[in-house]
Formats: structure tokens, sequence, C-alpha cells
């Protein structure tokens, strides 16, 4: 038999034992000042003249906002007191964008009191610092918020490469094109309709395109065979669920992905793989995703089958609940909310020919 692809874990030990790395990554940031006053600014450039950083200066919440969206920043340092509208509300508008949300924040005061600091921290202000400022604590927070910084955009990259290895494996085969992207969506709005938390439907996301992740390991003659798989090489391919859960683990991130990827092909009397879970045992992400997963390969085109219609699918789901293979109460569901997507879709194409009309 021929042996499985070896794929290594991706290795998160190494963001503990090797951040000289992100020292050096660190060194190289760009630092955001805000601050009306032009002495503040002058000051706080003295203080890290030393460093290697590249300084931007703005007076204004409005300037920082316009440099924000053609510069990518690593650190703002910003005053408390900002005209306009003040520190607090702008370490809120950038801890809101998606696109600097994870920007580090350390906000300075020359006004003393607890609730000044309450205030900064709890707009999604880093760190907080009084007047007068000690240029080495400075340049220690500093060195500091940047080095974790380095080591969150290095956990972002990690996730993206596993994302793109996904994609890549569904375009080995022509004839699932898009598979993945739609998969996200319709367990999302299943997910939806079923009134899951915003970090499962962002799991359910997620799990669209990481859940067959595994088939990496899985040779092509066995995925792409055209006959009937043999029982040792349906042995091979039952391991992919697994070997995806193992590819995926290290990513603490993607923690609330991995029953999704290991568990998307049980079944509801306990006859699926890898685990032979049956009922509410499975994963109640998994069985969401699996009835959006099943929906989405009967309505495509393979090779050896024709496309169904909906009405067809449909009625193949509705079977394979009386057959006692899928959620008695998913797919009903399921099926109104495809449904519902469906007759949305018709009126606003009405809709948009009778004013063209």
């Amino acid at each position: 038999m021929r042996e499985l692809l070896a794929v290594p874990a991706l290795r998160t030990e190494a963001i503990d034992t090797n951040l000289s790395a992100f020292d050096l990554q660190a060194a190289s940031a760009t630092v955001l000042i805000v601050d009306s006053e032009d002495i503040n600014r002058r000051l706080m450039r003295g203080i890290l003249k030393t460093s290697p950083y590249r300084i931007l200066e703005c007076a204004r919440a409005s300037d920082a906002t316009r440099l924000m969206e053609r510069e990518a920043i690593d650190l703002i340092i910003v005053d408390l007191m900002l005209p306009e509208i003040g520190g607090p509300a702008f370490c809120r508008a950038v801890k809101s964008n998606r696109k600097t949300q994870l920007v580090p924040v350390l906000m300075l005061t020359s006004v003393h009191g607890i609730e000044n600091e309450i205030e900064g921290l709890t707009s999604g202000a880093d760190e907080f610092l009084l007047k007068p400022l000690h240029p080495e604590v400075v340049r220690t927070r500093i060195r500091t918020m940047l080095r974790n910084k380095a080591i969150i955009d290095s956990l972002e990259e990690a996730e993206t490469i596993l994302f793109a290895l996904a994609q890549t494996i569904e375009s080995r085969d022509k004839h699932t094109g898009m598979h993945c992207e739609r998969l996200a969506a319709s367990s999302v709005k299943l997910g939806e309709a079923l009134g899951v938390s915003k970090q499962e439907l962002l799991a359910l996301y997620r799990g669209g395109y990481l859940h067959d992740i595994g088939k990496i390991c899985v040779p092509d003659r066995i995925l792409f065979k055209g006959d009937k798989l043999d029982e040792t090489e349906w042995e091979i391919m039952r391991m992919h669920p697994i070997r995806g859960e193992e590819i995926c683990r290290p990513m603490k991130s993607l923690t609330p992905v991995l029953p999704i990827i290991r568990n998307h092909h049980e079944r509801w009397d306990g006859s699926g793989y890898p685990d032979g879970l049956g009922g509410e045992d499975i994963p109640l992400l998994a069985r969401i995703l699996q009835v959006a997963d099943i929906f989405d390969a009967l309505v495509t085109a393979r090779p050896y089958k024709a496309a169904m219609t909906h009405d067809e699918a449909f009625n193949t789901l509705e079977q394979e609940v009386r057959a006692g293979w899928r959620d008695p109460e998913l797919v009903p569901l399921f099926i109104n909310t495809v449904r519902t997507e469906m007759n949305d879709s018709l009126n606003n194409m009405r809709v948009a020919l009778s004013g063209t009309g």
C-alpha cells in the first residue's frame, strides 16, 4: 500500500523559543505619533531617536485616519486629550476597523486620575502611561508591544498559508471549482438560521475552506479514481479528516474548526467516519457543514454524474434522513433556508426587471 504523504504540522513552539526573529521584525516597524502639540511630538521623537523605527506624525485624528488608509502602521502613540474626537474615541475607531484592529495603541496623558486610565484602557488602548515620561520605560513598552505585534502577524501569516493550501487542494480537481466558497457561505446561512454565536459562524466559514485540507495526504490515484474505491483505498480516504485535524491543530485560532474538520463525515446512525459518532454526539457545527457539503455535491456536475436540480437534491437529502444518515431537524431547516433564498433572489430579479420596463 502506498504510504500516505507526510505533512509536517506547523510548529508554533518556535514562537516561544526564537523571539530574536520577532525582535528583528519589530525593529523595522512604522510608529505613528498622534498629538496636537508639536513639543510633545518632538519629545517622543527624541526618546525614540536611538531606535531604528520609521516615525510618522499627525496633529489631528482626521489626519491620522487618512494616513492609515495608505500606510501600514505597526504601533500608534496617541494623546488622551486629542482634539476633534479625543484619544479614547480615536482608539475605539482604530480597534473597530478590521484593517487596523490588531495595531497596538499606547495612550499618553499628563492628566492624573485613575478614571482617565480606565477610560483609555476600556477604549482599547494596549498600554497607558502618565507624563512625565521616563525614556527607558517608554522604549521598553514600545519594544514589547511591537514584538507582540510581530508574533500576531506571524500567526496570521501561518493561518493564511493554511487557507491557501486548502484552496490549492480544491484547485487540483477542476470539477469542484468554488466549492469551498459556496460551502462557507451556505454553512453560515444555516448557522444564522439556527442562531449560533458569531464565533461559531466564523468557525463554519473557516470550516468551509478547511474541512477537506487532509486530502493533501490522499494520493491522486485514489482521490481522482473514476471507479469505486477498494477497501484499502477507502481506508486511506477515511483518514483525511484525521490528517486535516492534525494539520490545523497547532493553530490555536482554529480550535473551534477542528470538530468540523474531523467529524463532517459522521452519520446520524453512527455509520460514518472516522469516529463512528451518532446523533447529537456529532458536533453541531460538523452536522451543519455536512448538510451544506452534501447539497453542494449533489447540485454540482462531476465526471461520474450529472448535476441534480435543487428539488432532486432536496429529495435525496430527505431520503438520507429516512435512511438514518442525516440530522432529521437540520435537513428540513436547510431546505427551507435554501428555498427562501431562492425565492428572495427571484423576487429581487422581478423587481429589477420591472424597473427596466
